[in-house]
């Protein structure tokens, strides 16, 4: 399924959130968000969710889900929003309890996915147990649980400590080379971006506006931290925002 963006703005009482937003996102692509603080990424991710309707054009979905999919599009968010009296396992199967799912099948989808995320040892584990680490690799087993057309993912890894978000970094690498999914992730990385996405779309300043389009075609299972062409590309997102990020910090400072 693809995501067609088209003419998107919007405004939170006067004040002007998004202007004029046009973007495709590609099926089995990962296209990144980033821009400076306060440029609307996460609100054209709820946008983009369905979460608020925009205030002016229209965001479509394109083509159908794939034909077992429970929920076309899921969410995954910088805090893990996992139960503390569940456990790993009954985490998961929480996102299947409100369909029409036999329990044998379900069984066989929560072991499938703890087994994709390298969760299944820990399956009768409390969240109190696990690492950060662990609990945003839960998260992404519950996600996967519905099998999504598309994830939306925000800032799933900014709570997380530099280690910890190279190995999950990692993982999600692991997730799609195996089985290529859609995602639109959110981010203030541009390290991430540069890791994980196959399209950076750098929003400007509030009204936040697509200032740039970088696509990335080194494969992902390919790039790692410290590779030159990484670090340029990485370096040339810098140069892109570095004066919009500036101005940016200091319109919320005198805001």
């Amino acid at each position: 399924m693809e995501l067609q963006i088209e003419g998107v703005g919007h405004h939170y009482g006067p004040v002007e959130v998004l202007r004029d937003i046009n973007l495709t996102v590609p099926t089995g692509q990962i296209v990144c968000l980033v821009g400076p603080s306060g440029c609307g990424k996460s609100t054209l991710l709820r946008l983009i969710g369905g979460l608020e309707r925009p205030t002016r054009g229209r965001v479509l979905q394109l083509g159908d889900p794939p034909p077992d999919s429970l929920n076309p599009l899921t969410y995954i968010f910088q805090h893990f929003a996992l139960l503390p009296w569940r456990t790993v396992a009954g985490n998961v199967r929480l996102v299947l309890e409100d369909h029409r799912v036999a329990r044998a099948e379900m069984a066989a989808i929560v072991d499938d996915v703890l087994a994709r995320t390298r969760l299944s040892e820990f399956a009768d584990a409390l969240p109190r147990q696990l690492s950060g680490g662990m609990k945003q690799r839960v998260a992404i087993a519950r996600a996967l649980a519905v099998r999504p057309a598309i994830m939306l993912m925000d800032e799933p890894l900014s709570a997380l400590d530099a280690q910890t978000r190279e190995l999950l970094m990692d993982d999600l690498v692991g997730l799609w080379t195996r089985q290529p999914f859609t995602a639109v992730y959110v981010t203030h990385n541009l390290a991430e971006a540069v890791r994980l996405g196959h399209r950076i779309v750098l929003l400007s300043r509030r009204p936040g506006r697509i200032h740039r389009i970088l696509d990335i075609d080194l494969p992902l299972d390919q790039r790692h931290a410290g590779d030159p062409a990484l670090e340029s590309r990485q370096a040339e997102l810098w140069d892109l925002m570095r004066d919009e990020a500036r101005a940016a910090d200091r319109e919320l400072l005198d805001g």
